[in-house]
């Protein structure tokens, strides 16, 4: 979209398509650079239609559990919620070294970790552009992305939002005209060691819709952490104000 913060995203820009398939997932992606996350490091990934993106094995329940998960799942989920991309949107991945591509990641995560310079040399990309909510009897759709790089000694995952239009799934007890209500969505890292983990403010609670507004680096709608080691910038303290969640 024009003015967008998401990267490109597309069959154009080379990427892969999702099957159309309620709680589908991507097939096994063997990561062309091995990801280090908290700590451990994988080389297999998949991208699930509800909204993670896991480590070693898929995910397919579309109802967010709170992090930490006792059942070891080391992942990522941007928006953990019941997508639904028979019924609306699809859902788009690719591993790049695209220079274009690299530069802009670079200077952005430069920018933010200006105490660690970084030059990325490996991106994956993953973008669930205006997906539908199972049970919808709406046209509501939401597009966020999430992305993971490395320099390979450093490693990186940034989450766009870009237009969050509903939270949760009907059989989640969600509203089945807009959306909304149930058990929201849930954003954040789960590192898979039953003790560590991070949850963005909001989740799994109605403000976890105005993610769009929010950020950890002053860029609306932008969240970035270094997760080799784990680290998240300082939240701006109006951005915890309760007043921005309501």
């Amino acid at each position: 979209p024009s003015g967008s913060l998401l990267y490109p995203y597309g069959p154009d820009q080379g990427d892969e398509t999702n099957p159309k398939l309620d709680d589908g997932t991507s097939e096994a992606i063997t990561l062309s650079i091995p990801f280090t996350f908290y700590g451990k490091t994988h080389q297999t990934a998949f991208v699930n239609n509800n909204g993670v993106i896991s480590f070693d094995k898929p995910v397919r329940q579309y109802t967010p559990d709170p992090f930490p998960l006792a059942d070891g799942r080391p992942f990522v989920t941007p928006f953990w919620a019941d997508v639904d991309n028979v019924e609306g949107g699809d859902i788009f991945y690719r591993q790049s070294t695209d220079p274009a591509l690299l530069g802009d990641i670079s200077q952005h995560i430069t920018q933010y970790f200006p105490e660690s310079p970084f030059t990325a040399t490996w991106a994956f990309v993953a973008t669930w552009d205006h997906v539908a909510y199972w049970g919808s009897r709406s046209d509501k759709g939401n597009t966020f992305q999430a992305v993971l790089t490395t320099d390979s000694k450093m490693f990186y995952i940034i989450l766009n939002y870009w237009d969050i239009q509903w939270t949760t799934g009907a059989a989640s007890d969600g509203d089945a005209e807009t959306g909304l209500g149930g058990t929201p969505a849930h954003a954040g890292f789960n590192s898979g060691d039953d003790t560590n983990f991070y949850n963005i403010p909001g989740s799994q609670t109605d403000a976890i819709i105005n993610i769009t507004t929010t950020s950890n680096v002053k860029v609306p709608g932008r969240w970035v952490f270094r997760v080799d080691d784990f680290q998240a910038p300082d939240v701006d303290p109006p951005q915890l104000d309760n007043s921005c969640w309501l």
